[in-house]
């Protein structure tokens, strides 16, 4: 079915979406080409083996870039040979071979740990230039919304949709509705993005955007550097969000200008003409808007396990006793239980044990110069004891000692760390301990997220260096800043040149002792290599989803998360089975003096739910944060085929499709009154997808009518997966690639304009001819 665009006055995201429709069915849903695609350790393992089981082969390398962060330690690589003698925690090591060995064997570009390129995904697509204006950016991590901040339609996706990409270059997608954030006035002093961020998501809620694409407009917007707007639409998935977008601009133009990847000469004067097309319309339709006085926003800091529990400094701990919702109020109650807090209590006189800054929401050099101004002449608090510096990038690091920033924090007594995700997520060695509270730069403080029982508040690099200063949370407008005795080390949002050239281009690369992709056979025997190609489509992948008659389990809580659904010691596997032990883990187990695992009194640890089929949760967000998909494949290893909920976080919607299980959208009031009741009393609910009803065990239809996209229920209805299908459009595919390198051949290219230190499927050390955005173009794909 052909595809026309709106002539009327469009948003942004209606003109990057519209330039990427490959094909649009008869449903409704679009089939959109996806420019570019960074792949990391722990999403990408067992897309990689479908590819090989299928005998298919990825499409485009030369969209695709991979890099390790997740699971890597951030100790000294000072005397780093290879993954094996490095890397201690052995599922961590397996899962990092595990992909060098796929990027081998499938000649996908990869920077590895061997050098100064390698970071978070979501800091070296920008960093490198593989981040353009316009283009659709993918991986299998939520906050890939970072690359928004280009005007990109930028969203992160399961493992099952990372390797339909590497098959397709394409996603199925739905329309997202339109919402627009405007910020007007200017920012005051003291007040960062990340507050800005906070005091949003604490506005409108972490399902605030659920089912829209945030558009951030406004002068206070327009002002921000493009690391801050960075930083905004990395955490526009926590606000529910499926993206956030901010339109390009000259401040966009002149950051890309000679980065290693971004097109020059013609090409790039080509793109500028597109690129600067790139913005909402006047009278362009949104579905929902906001405007919020940019002027009035304080500095903002996180106070319970949501990143809704956002308060300016100047606040207080919420009194629960003053919440008439009961949902809301026990969730409140279990909040200050966890986080060890007493209602009332200022923000101000909260000690803090532990400091982390970094993560892919603020470990860039803008990030790690504002921490060094509040840090510089003072030294951690002795209640500190650890405060960690932890930047995005090997090239953020060197950049970082160029200027002097590490002597600053050394001196104060802070560690000074290699680049990776690092206490971000805590799949490495840097946790939390159980009850250490920590002031972090992350985006997330969901139960357990940094470390088993760990108590996390966000705030911003400035707030978190203070605290470590001071030894508790401090308001940054009161905290005495000692000015620099040199202007080497200065607060800028200001890039220097030296991060586009000397340290981007790599000329003289440092060899290795040992190849770093020295794979031991023992270790990685699981993983086949690729067959031949074979693109033609296979019916089914999936069982059908028809009718479904099962035991029914309550969940009284709103705002589930992934982390809780999954806790991230369960992702460090290369397979998409043997999950269940790892659902809703925090709550179904504890401790007992011995340090083993107790069952608790949990709805799945008790008879009859044990065996429940379909999960009736009760609150709102039901699979909010993380795009990984290892949450529906426990829910489906334990035995659970459907979710009702009155809302569910957007891609743990769209990766419940993916694995053949049902996620039905039901009005709050309809599963309090009709469906827990039958729930609580350990009976049967009767899921029928074809009549799209639900009903109790005796026939009675509770629920006459739930709504399903039709593509969505066709797939579930005949089992066919998503790879199959799309493979029978590569005609419409080809076309598009021929119109794209034509229309669009600023955006040829990408990872293929990588110069490597080394060859990367014959892991010989090379020095090679780079390619220039001319060969590119001009290639037959």
């Amino acid at each position: 079915m052909s595809y026309t665009p709106s002539t009327g006055p469009r948003t942004l995201y209606d003109k990057v979406f519209d330039a990427h429709v490959v094909h649009k069915n008869e449903a409704g849903s679009y089939l959109l080409y996806i420019d570019r695609h960074i792949i990391h350790e722990v999403t990408s393992p067992q897309a990689f083996e479908g590819l090989t089981n299928a005998g298919r082969k990825v499409r485009r390398t030369d969209c695709t870039l991979a890099t390790v962060d997740h699971n890597i330690p951030t100790e000294s690589r000072k005397n780093f040979k290879n993954v094996d003698t490095f890397i201690k925690q052995a599922d961590s090591r397996l899962q990092v071979k595990t992909l060098e060995k796929n990027v081998k064997d499938f000649n996908v570009p990869y920077l590895g740990m061997q050098e100064d390129r390698q970071g978070i995904v979501h800091i070296i697509g920008p960093e490198q230039g593989f981040t353009l204006p316009g283009t659709t950016v993918v991986c299998g991590d939520s906050h890939t919304s970072t690359h928004g901040a280009f005007g990109c339609l930028a969203f992160g996706i399961g493992t099952s949709e990372v390797e339909h990409v590497l098959a397709t270059q394409t996603l199925i997608q739905a329309k997202s509705k339109n919402m627009r954030i405007k910020v007007t006035g200017t920012l005051n002093e003291g007040v960062t993005s990340k507050d800005l961020v906070l005091h949003i998501i604490g506005l409108i809620g972490t399902a605030g955007g659920t089912g829209s694409v945030i558009e951030f407009a406004g002068e206070a917007i327009e002002a921000l550097s493009m690391e801050a707007r960075m930083s905004m639409c990395n955490m526009s998935i926590e606000a529910g969000a499926r993206a956030g977008m901010i339109a390009p601009d000259e401040t966009t133009f002149e950051y890309l200008k000679g980065r290693p990847l971004v097109p020059t000469g013609a090409e790039w004067e080509k793109g500028l003409t597109f690129w600067r097309s790139l913005f909402s319309d006047k009278d362009a339709k949104f579905d929902s808007e906001i405007v919020i006085d940019g002027t009035e926003i304080a500095p903002t800091v996180t106070w319970g396990t949501s990143p809704q529990d956002a308060l300016p400094i100047s606040g207080s701990v919420p009194d629960p006793s003053k919440v008439e919702d009961p949902i809301k109020k026990s969730g409140m109650i279990r909040a200050l239980d966890y986080m060890g807090l007493e209602a009332n209590t200022p923000l101000t006189q909260i000690p803090v044990d532990k400091v982390f800054i970094g993560s892919c929401t603020n470990a860039r050099i803008e990030d790690l110069r504002s921490a060094a101004a509040v840090v510089r002449g003072h030294k951690k608090a002795q209640n500190i004891m650890r405060a960690m510096i932890v930047p995005g990038s090997g090239l953020v690091k060197r950049q970082a000692e160029e200027e002097g920033l590490d002597k600053i924090f050394v001196d104060a007594g802070f560690e000074w760390r290699e680049a990776g995700c690092s206490m971000c997520l805590g799949m490495n060695p840097d946790i939390l301990s159980p009850k250490e509270r920590c002031a972090s730069t992350s985006n997330r403080n969901f139960e357990g997220r940094q470390g088993y029982q760990g108590r996390t508040h966000l705030m911003s690099p400035a707030m978190a260096a203070a605290a470590a200063i001071t030894g508790h949370i401090t308001d940054i407008r009161t905290f005495k800043i000692n000015k620099p005795e040199s202007a080497k080390v200065e607060v800028s949002s200001d890039e220097d040149e030296e991060l586009k050239t000397a340290a981007y281009n790599h000329e003289e690369p440092v060899q290795p002792t040992e190849a770093p992709t020295d794979i031991e056979e023992d270790e990685v025997d699981d993983i086949p290599s690729p067959a031949k190609a074979d693109t033609k489509a296979s019916s089914g992948g999936m069982n059908p989803f028809t009718t479904l008659t099962g035991l029914a389990a309550p969940l009284d809580k709103a705002n589930v998360d992934t982390d809780a659904i999954i806790p991230k010691q369960f992702l460090k596997t290369i397979k998409r089975t043997g999950l269940s032990v790892g659902l809703f883990y925090e709550w179904r187990f504890q401790k007992d003096a011995n340090g083993k695992d107790q069952e608790t009194d949990f709805v799945l640890n008790v008879e009859p739910w044990r065996n429940a089929e379909v999960l009736v949760v009760t609150g709102d967000n039901f699979g909010c944060g993380s795009s990984r998909e290892h949450a529906p494949w426990a829910l489906k290893d334990f035995g659970i085929k459907c979710m009702i909920a009155p809302s569910f976080g957007d891609i743990f919607y769209n990766n419940s499709f993916k694995n053949g299980l049902l996620p039905i959208r039901v009005d709050a009031n309809v599963i309090n009154e009709k469906l827990i009741p039958i729930a609580r009393n350990g009976g049967q609910l009767k899921i029928d997808l074809p009549n799209q009803t639900i009903s109790d065990d005796k026939g009675n239809v509770l629920v006459p009518h739930f709504e399903v996209e039709e593509f969505r229920k066709y797939c579930l209805l005949n089992g066919f997966d998503d790879i199959s299908l799309t493979l029978q459009l590569e005609d419409f595919i080809s076309k598009y690639e021929k119109v794209r390198r034509d229309k669009y051949s600023f955006w040829e290219g990408g990872s293929a304009l990588v110069n490597f230190p080394m060859n990367i499927k014959e892991q010989k050390f090379v020095k090679p001819k780079p390619l220039t955005t001319y060969d590119i173009v001009h290639q037959d794909w």
